[in-house]
């Protein structure tokens, strides 16, 4: 137990500030200003998880019980603004070698983000006791780990990404679901919350190797 007890917020570490660095991004590509910024990157970070402990009748919801992850998210996107700004101001334009490595840094990071909070989600499952089925942990590893990005996409007046492209989505149902299975079939639970972390990372992998997409009907308009 207490491997599990400093696991689950090494997650929650992991997915607040990668999840806060992609709304701060996004923030700062539709010209926001600081406010801005830190508002998206605070809703992408902890929206998920709001809307988790609403679903299961926390209230209020962790974030506010506990700031310290509001905070994380805060300094994260003061220094993402700080970099862009300053790059800005002396019209530093970024080689494009470099921009290929903040795309694949980024993507790391999203992934690990979309898994921390996916097995997190799952977790917090837990407490609903004699309620819980599969059905609902995994709903719940979902919702952590692709509501936050919904709110952000609404926020920033764009079609939330995981309604129109990639392996994002279903990598968070593969995971929370393998995660549930196994704590509903008695395995341990540092071994449940390993097995669900790592088969998001892999599906999400294998989606940006081999360029998965679901299928979809092309209507035409732009």
């Amino acid at each position: 137990m207490e491997q599990t007890a400093f696991f689950i917020p090494l997650m929650d570490l992991i997915g607040t500030i990668a999840f806060a660095l992609s709304g701060a991004v996004l923030a700062i590509g539709r010209d926001m200003d600081i406010f801005g910024v830190n508002i998206l990157a605070i809703v992408t970070a902890t929206g998920g998880g709001m809307i988790r402990d609403t679903l299961i009748g926390k209230f209020p919801p962790v974030m506010f019980r506990n700031p310290f992850y509001v905070l994380i998210s805060s300094i994260t996107a003061n220094c993402c603004f700080i970099f862009f700004f300053i790059k800005a101001r002396r019209k530093v334009a970024i080689p494009d070698n470099m921009v290929k490595v903040y795309a694949q840094v980024f993507f790391w990071f999203d992934t690990l983000g979309l898994a921390a909070f996916s097995v997190d989600g799952v977790y917090a499952g837990l407490s609903v006791g004699q309620h819980r089925s599969v059905f609902l942990l995994t709903f719940l590893g979902v919702m952590t780990g692709v509501g936050g990005g919904v709110l952000r996409d609404l926020l920033a007046n764009q079609m939330p990404v995981i309604l129109t492209r990639n392996i994002y989505a279903c990598a968070s149902i593969a995971g929370a679901l393998v995660m549930a299975l196994c704590l509903e079939g008695g395995v341990e639970r540092n071994t449940a919350i390993l097995a669900g972390f790592f088969t998001v990372i892999l599906i999400r992998c294998m989606a940006h190797r081999f360029k998965w997409n679901l299928p979809k009907v092309t209507s035409g308009r732009r």
